[in-house]
């Protein structure tokens, strides 16, 4: 894909998500798009820090690792894949966010880790709530005591939650599941008197379904790159 094309992806996205989120009657500015790098050349992801894009996700820690050093000190990244606790350490110094927190042992390495590089990463608690056995995150009646071990370290910052829908889903079912996340997310903020401000919901397909029902970060990757060419 040529630098132009990733240029007029990203502007015809953005444009898309201003409208969406105008449409929900909330702020675009509200709304931040995360451009999912994972399998992209760093030459790639150059074209779009040129083009304006600020803010990466990877899902994996090698490709993290390789890719980082190569770009921008500017660049901003988020760990948006399981996260695997031996990896901790190693992107700590690069990722800013984690959204993929679900489990407490995964909380007690980012705190040591972030101690260690005097770094304060702001994580978010991966909700599995449609309830599929192949995707990873906590069971929507388990969150509330994943926040309160989040709330017990001192190197972190909880942010809110992140979750994903079902690749076929009818937009019926999407739509519940990000609205009941977003229930989750206030619930939760209102009984501990916290700000939970972000919810990591909607990829390229269902994004639009995200932001009408409060996504604050929409993690998109295909739609600002082209397809995946898995190997």
């Amino acid at each position: 894909m040529s630098n132009c094309d990733i240029e007029q992806n990203l502007k015809n996205l953005l444009q898309d998500i201003t409208d969406t989120a105008q449409a929900a009657r909330r702020n675009p500015d509200d709304v931040q798009l995360i451009a999912v790098s994972k399998t992209v050349s760093t030459a790639t992801i150059q074209s779009a820090w040129k083009a304006g894009q600020t803010v990466f996700g990877e899902n994996r820690a090698q490709e993290l690792l390789q890719k980082a050093p190569e770009l921008p000190a500017e660049c901003r990244w988020h760990f948006i894949g399981h996260l695997q606790t031996n990896k901790v350490n190693d992107i700590l110094p690069y990722a800013e966010w984690i959204h993929s927190v679900d489990r407490p042992r995964l909380l007690r390495y980012i705190d040591r880790a972030a101690q260690q590089h005097e770094v304060r990463p702001k994580v978010l608690l991966q909700v599995n709530m449609s309830g599929e056995e192949t995707k990873f995150g906590v069971a929507p009646e388990h969150a509330e005591s994943l926040l309160q071990n989040a709330l017990e370290k001192e190197h972190l910052e909880c942010k809110g939650l992140m979750t994903m829908a079902p690749l076929h889903a009818d937009t019926a079912t999407i739509h519940a599941i990000f609205r009941e996340t977003r229930e989750l997310r206030d619930k939760l903020a209102q009984k501990y008197n916290i700000p939970l401000p972000h919810l990591s919901m909607g990829m390229s397909a269902d994004y639009r379904i995200a932001i009408r029902e409060g996504a604050t970060m929409v993690r998109i990757g295909s739609a600002v790159f082209g397809e995946r060419h898995y190997q």
